[in-house]
């Protein structure tokens, strides 16, 4: 006997909307055997569509047309999110569960993410990440040109995501969704230990540690500072606060204000100087509606409200809702007297004591 001749079928299938396409080869000896091969055929669509994205399979063309007809199948039945692919509901809903479940081989640390383990995982290996794109501005590199092109925007002001119910404009689109939550009071993240909500995930991981006792959080409270600055003596508890400081060694300002000349180390110092300009107070008090232009003022307000005290004294019981009064509170265990007299060498436990001495040396009306 001839051996049977294997029939092969081609089918294109596209997507009407915007030409991508597969194609699904279908064998006898295979029945339903799936692999990208290039479209040939003398008609210009077809041609083109050489040129264009292919899927391997036609579960992909499916989730692909989701970006066009803006179908999104998949519901978080925690806050009632939608989503158009299935690995966005499930990343999302870790933040539910508290779900972590990407361990470090090297030591205790959980993440919700893989890629945050990854970038965790080089703090012990000391791997860098090449990055190629460089900013023509302030010489700072990159590893997308996504990320570069985010961050030239700081140099040049431009701000393309306009929100669409007042008239503020973005530079950033995440910026332009945490904005735009004020608008609608939209609370997506929930607190898996008590009822409080949050417009930002960021917000609720800080939250959540005051449940957890989260190792970063505790610091707070027992003053360890495991981050040393290489240029002074200085030490701090977070990595972020250190990187922040040593700018004021080195000089460097990269962030520059659109309406004058000033120029900032650190994005949050611009975004407040901008306040200066527009006049804007977006932080709010839930209690008496008082606004205010920075986040933390309004957390500092809130407390004549609710009475908290987060700040204890490891030497008494006593609590503040400063964390600058438990500073000086502290002096009063401790004897330290850090502010000196240049004139006499007389110390003082707190600064404004300083100034009122050294009016003696310099005040003539008092001699």
């Amino acid at each position: 006997m001839y051996p049977r001749k294997t029939i092969k079928e081609e089918i294109l299938v596209m997507d009407a909307i915007c030409a991508n396409a597969y194609t699904q080869m279908k064998r006898e000896d295979n029945p339903i055997e799936i692999e990208r091969t290039q479209v040939n055929s003398t008609d210009d669509n077809l041609h083109q569509l050489t040129h264009r994205e292919k899927f391997d399979h036609k579960h992909q063309l499916v989730v692909h047309k989701h970006i066009h007809s803006g179908d999104r199948p998949y519901l978080c039945n925690h806050c009632g999110k939608r989503f158009s692919k299935k690995v966005h509901q499930v990343h999302h809903l870790r933040i539910h569960t508290g779900e972590k479940p990407h361990q470090c081989s090297l030591c205790s640390n959980v993440y919700a993410e893989k890629g945050n383990l990854t970038k965790h995982q080089r703090t012990h290996t000391g791997e860098k990440v090449e990055k190629p794109y460089q900013c023509n501005h302030c010489g700072k590199c990159f590893a997308t040109n996504q990320i570069l092109v985010g961050h030239k925007r700081t140099h040049s002001g431009e701000k393309p995501f306009k929100c669409s119910h007042c008239n503020k404009h973005f530079s950033h689109k995440c910026h332009l969704k945490r904005h735009e939550k004020m608008h609608t009071g939209e609370k997506p993240f929930h607190c898996s230990y008590c009822d409080s909500h949050f417009a930002v995930k960021d917000y609720l991981i800080s939250h959540i540690r005051t449940h957890t006792g989260h190792k970063r959080h505790q610091r707070i409270h027992s003053g360890e500072k495991l981050f040393k600055c290489s240029h002074c003596d200085k030490q701090y508890s977070h990595k972020s606060h250190l990187t922040r400081h040593e700018k004021m060694h080195t000089g460097e300002k990269p962030f520059h204000c659109s309406y004058c000349d000033s120029r900032f180390a650190v994005k949050d110092y611009l975004i407040s100087h901008l306040r200066t300009h527009t006049g804007d107070k977006p932080h709010q008090c839930s209690h008496c509606h008082k606004k205010f232009t920075q986040r933390s003022a309004l957390v500092l307000h809130q407390r004549m409200h609710t009475g908290e005290k987060p700040y204890q004294c490891n030497q008494c019981e006593m609590h503040f809702a400063l964390k600058d009064h438990l500073t000086k509170h502290q002096r009063t265990h401790t004897g330290e007297k850090p502010y000196q007299c240049c004139h006499c060498g007389k110390c003082f436990t707190q600064r404004s004591a300083l100034v009122v001495h050294e009016r003696i040396h310099t005040d003539t009306n008092l001699i």
